[in-house]
């Protein structure tokens, strides 16, 4: 699918993996749309053709609104990628009782159901454009992560909320392929991102350590160059591609 002159949405697009997928798609002349919390929003970077609008995606107005701007921008919406989630953890028995059922919910509510909320309003925009040739009309990317495979401990609200994102992606593929879009997810490792930056370098060593091969963490612009594949690539559907150098998360 060809990028030029078209739209694009990038969720939790202010900073991180959306950070940089909205940077790489913008450098491809697409018009990015970064839905994003105000006070994240605040801190990101001024980058040309990004725009950005104060949204929570959990919020089926805000998120409505959102779309409809970025669909009457001029160019045809083409593309979604969603990043935005939470990672709390959690035990569900621990030293201080039970798992908190607030906290579990509000994982489940930002990394799922928000990433729905995304796919199926901006579905129905992307849907009321013309096709291509080939009968495409977009490509929607969610974000999962080796948790939904590899869960650790504390993860459980975590795992569950990625696990449902990979559950989602094969079913969104077949309900909008009649609208020719295609959906993947990308369920990243060990990423170099900003809920990284406060931890001591001997801890962050401590990580690359157990990764096979490259044995360092992922960086955002790898993940950004992933998704630009994807799009790339117009026979990739209903998948879901692990990033994460051959790693497979021990318990603890």
């Amino acid at each position: 699918m060809q990028l030029d002159n078209t739209a694009a949405i990038v969720t939790g697009g202010a900073s991180g993996l959306g950070g940089a997928t909205a940077q790489a798609l913008a450098k491809q002349g697409v018009a990015v749309f970064v839905l994003d919390l105000p006070a994240s929003i605040d801190n990101a970077p001024d980058v040309d053709n990004v725009t950005y609008i104060g949204t929570d995606v959990t919020d089926g107005e805000q998120v409505r609104v959102a779309v409809e701007i970025a669909a009457s921008g001029g160019a045809p919406l083409r593309t979604v990628v969603n990043c935005a989630g939470i990672g709390p953890s959690m035990r569900i028995l621990g030293k201080k009782g039970v798992h908190d059922l607030d906290v579990y919910a509000k994982i489940v509510q930002v990394n799922l159901i928000g990433s729905f909320n995304v796919l199926a309003l901006a579905s129905e925009a992307i849907a009321q454009t013309e096709a291509d040739e080939q009968g495409q009309r977009g490509v929607i990317i969610n974000t999962a992560s080796i948790a939904a495979f590899d869960g650790q401990v504390g993860q459980a609200a975590y795992a569950s909320s990625k696990g449902g994102i990979v559950g989602l992606t094969l079913p969104a593929a077949r309900d909008l392929a009649q609208y020719g879009i295609r959906v993947c997810t990308i369920a990243p490792g060990i990423v170099e991102t900003p809920m990284l930056a406060t931890v001591s370098d001997e801890f962050r060593a401590g990580l690359a350590a157990g990764i096979p091969f490259p044995q360092r963490l992922a960086r955002p612009d790898e993940y950004a160059q992933l998704a630009l594949s994807i799009i790339g690539h117009d026979y990739l559907n209903g998948e879901t591609i692990r990033m994460d150098g051959a790693l497979r998360m021990a318990p603890r």
